[in-house]
Protein backbone atom coordinates (compact mmCIF):
# COMPACT_ATOMS: atom_id res chain seq x y z
CA UNK A 1 0.00 0.00 0.00
CA UNK A 2 1.32 3.75 -0.80
CA UNK A 3 1.17 6.18 1.60
CA UNK A 4 -0.92 9.19 0.87
CA UNK A 5 1.29 12.04 -1.45
CA UNK A 6 1.74 14.77 1.16
CA UNK A 7 2.89 17.26 -1.28
CA UNK A 8 1.54 18.80 -4.81
CA UNK A 9 3.09 21.15 -7.42
CA UNK A 10 0.44 22.86 -9.03
CA UNK A 11 1.20 25.27 -12.59
CA UNK A 12 -1.21 28.26 -12.74
CA UNK A 13 -1.74 29.12 -16.87
CA UNK A 14 -2.05 32.09 -19.18
CA UNK A 15 -1.19 33.76 -21.95
CA UNK A 16 1.06 36.19 -21.26
CA UNK A 17 1.61 35.30 -17.63
CA UNK A 18 1.65 38.82 -16.63
CA UNK A 19 -1.39 39.19 -13.95
CA UNK A 20 -3.85 36.20 -13.16
CA UNK A 21 -0.66 33.26 -13.05
CA UNK A 22 1.02 35.04 -11.42
CA UNK A 23 -1.36 36.35 -8.31
CA UNK A 24 -2.38 32.64 -8.49
CA UNK A 25 1.22 31.56 -8.27
CA UNK A 26 1.80 34.01 -5.52
CA UNK A 27 -1.41 33.10 -3.45
CA UNK A 28 -1.34 29.45 -3.12
CA UNK A 29 2.66 29.54 -2.26
CA UNK A 30 1.51 31.76 0.22
CA UNK A 31 -1.49 30.00 1.47
CA UNK A 32 -0.32 26.56 0.65
CA UNK A 33 3.02 27.03 2.21
CA UNK A 34 4.78 23.50 3.14
CA UNK A 35 2.12 21.03 1.16
CA UNK A 36 1.83 22.73 -2.37
CA UNK A 37 4.71 24.72 -4.78
CA UNK A 38 2.98 26.56 -6.99
CA UNK A 39 4.67 28.02 -10.53
CA UNK A 40 3.20 29.73 -13.23
CA UNK A 41 3.77 29.85 -17.00
CA UNK A 42 2.13 31.47 -20.62
CA UNK A 43 2.60 29.67 -23.84
CA UNK A 44 3.52 33.45 -25.07
CA UNK A 45 4.77 35.71 -22.11
CA UNK A 46 5.59 38.72 -22.07
CA UNK A 47 8.13 38.68 -20.43
CA UNK A 48 7.45 41.30 -17.39
CA UNK A 49 5.11 40.66 -14.55
CA UNK A 50 2.65 43.31 -14.54
CA UNK A 51 3.43 46.33 -12.33
CA UNK A 52 -0.70 46.52 -11.30
CA UNK A 53 -0.44 42.59 -10.39
CA UNK A 54 3.03 42.77 -8.39
CA UNK A 55 1.54 45.90 -5.99
CA UNK A 56 -1.96 43.99 -5.62
CA UNK A 57 0.40 40.88 -4.48
CA UNK A 58 2.39 43.32 -2.16
CA UNK A 59 -0.74 45.16 -0.89
CA UNK A 60 -2.20 41.58 0.35
CA UNK A 61 0.47 41.01 1.87
CA UNK A 62 2.42 37.94 0.18
CA UNK A 63 6.47 38.34 -1.28
CA UNK A 64 7.11 38.96 -4.49
CA UNK A 65 10.39 37.92 -4.94
CA UNK A 66 10.83 35.47 -7.59
CA UNK A 67 8.32 36.07 -9.73
CA UNK A 68 8.67 36.57 -13.44
CA UNK A 69 6.90 35.97 -16.59
CA UNK A 70 7.73 32.60 -18.23
CA UNK A 71 7.06 30.20 -21.43
CA UNK A 72 4.97 27.00 -20.52
CA UNK A 73 8.14 25.32 -22.11
CA UNK A 74 9.86 25.07 -19.04
CA UNK A 75 7.57 23.03 -17.47
CA UNK A 76 7.65 20.44 -19.96
CA UNK A 77 10.85 19.89 -19.92
CA UNK A 78 12.68 16.85 -18.81
CA UNK A 79 13.91 18.45 -15.48
CA UNK A 80 10.91 20.48 -15.06
CA UNK A 81 8.95 19.81 -11.57
CA UNK A 82 6.23 16.98 -11.67
CA UNK A 83 2.83 18.43 -12.07
CA UNK A 84 0.49 17.30 -9.63
CA UNK A 85 -2.38 20.18 -10.81
CA UNK A 86 -2.75 22.30 -13.87
CA UNK A 87 -5.17 25.14 -14.15
CA UNK A 88 -5.61 27.51 -16.73
CA UNK A 89 -6.82 30.95 -15.54
CA UNK A 90 -7.57 32.84 -19.21
CA UNK A 91 -9.70 31.44 -21.81
CA UNK A 92 -6.88 31.80 -24.50
CA UNK A 93 -4.70 29.30 -22.55
CA UNK A 94 -7.37 27.43 -22.21
CA UNK A 95 -8.36 27.05 -25.58
CA UNK A 96 -4.55 26.44 -26.47
CA UNK A 97 -2.69 22.67 -27.06
CA UNK A 98 -0.62 23.30 -23.89
CA UNK A 99 2.65 20.80 -23.84
CA UNK A 100 2.57 17.61 -22.79
CA UNK A 101 2.97 17.36 -18.90
CA UNK A 102 5.01 14.53 -17.24
CA UNK A 103 2.89 13.24 -14.72
CA UNK A 104 -0.28 13.05 -16.46
CA UNK A 105 -1.58 16.09 -14.32
CA UNK A 106 -5.07 16.78 -12.90
CA UNK A 107 -6.63 20.08 -15.12
CA UNK A 108 -9.26 22.36 -14.79
CA UNK A 109 -10.18 25.94 -16.30
CA UNK A 110 -10.66 28.58 -13.66
CA UNK A 111 -11.72 31.48 -16.24
CA UNK A 112 -11.24 34.76 -14.63
CA UNK A 113 -11.59 38.20 -16.85
CA UNK A 114 -8.33 39.47 -18.39
CA UNK A 115 -7.28 42.36 -15.49
CA UNK A 116 -4.47 43.38 -18.25
CA UNK A 117 -7.34 44.05 -20.64
CA UNK A 118 -9.28 46.65 -18.71
CA UNK A 119 -8.98 50.61 -19.69
CA UNK A 120 -10.13 53.17 -17.66
CA UNK A 121 -9.04 55.49 -14.88
CA UNK A 122 -6.22 53.99 -12.55
CA UNK A 123 -8.96 53.58 -9.92
CA UNK A 124 -11.20 51.30 -12.47
CA UNK A 125 -7.96 48.96 -13.14
CA UNK A 126 -7.07 48.99 -9.72
CA UNK A 127 -10.21 47.46 -9.03
CA UNK A 128 -9.76 44.83 -11.72
CA UNK A 129 -6.85 43.31 -10.29
CA UNK A 130 -8.04 43.56 -7.00
CA UNK A 131 -11.31 41.85 -8.38
CA UNK A 132 -9.21 39.20 -10.32
CA UNK A 133 -6.71 38.77 -6.72
CA UNK A 134 -10.10 38.12 -4.80
CA UNK A 135 -11.43 35.34 -7.22
CA UNK A 136 -7.96 33.69 -7.56
CA UNK A 137 -7.83 34.19 -3.54
CA UNK A 138 -11.34 32.13 -2.73
CA UNK A 139 -10.91 30.01 -5.72
CA UNK A 140 -7.38 28.80 -4.22
CA UNK A 141 -8.96 28.87 -0.40
CA UNK A 142 -11.58 26.44 -2.00
CA UNK A 143 -8.54 24.03 -3.64
CA UNK A 144 -7.25 23.93 -0.22
CA UNK A 145 -10.02 23.20 1.53
CA UNK A 146 -10.46 19.90 -0.67
CA UNK A 147 -8.80 16.56 1.34
CA UNK A 148 -6.92 15.27 -1.52
CA UNK A 149 -5.17 12.81 0.45
CA UNK A 150 -8.42 10.72 0.66
CA UNK A 151 -10.19 11.32 -2.79
CA UNK A 152 -10.42 9.35 -5.63
CA UNK A 153 -9.31 11.09 -8.64
CA UNK A 154 -12.75 11.27 -10.38
CA UNK A 155 -13.95 13.18 -7.07
CA UNK A 156 -11.25 15.30 -7.38
CA UNK A 157 -11.63 16.36 -10.63
CA UNK A 158 -15.41 17.10 -9.98
CA UNK A 159 -13.99 19.34 -7.45
CA UNK A 160 -11.71 21.00 -9.47
CA UNK A 161 -14.28 21.56 -12.35
CA UNK A 162 -16.84 22.98 -9.99
CA UNK A 163 -14.30 25.49 -8.12
CA UNK A 164 -13.84 26.44 -11.58
CA UNK A 165 -17.16 27.52 -11.84
CA UNK A 166 -17.57 29.38 -8.41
Amino acid sequence: MTSPQTHYNVLFLCTGNSARSIMAEAILNHKGRGKFTAYSAGSHPSGQPRPEALQQIESAGLPTTGLRSKSWDEFAAPNAPRLDFVFTVCDNAANEQCPYWPGQPMTAHWGIPDPAAVKGTPEEIARAFSDAFSVLDRRIGLFLSLPLATLESMAIQRELDQIGRS
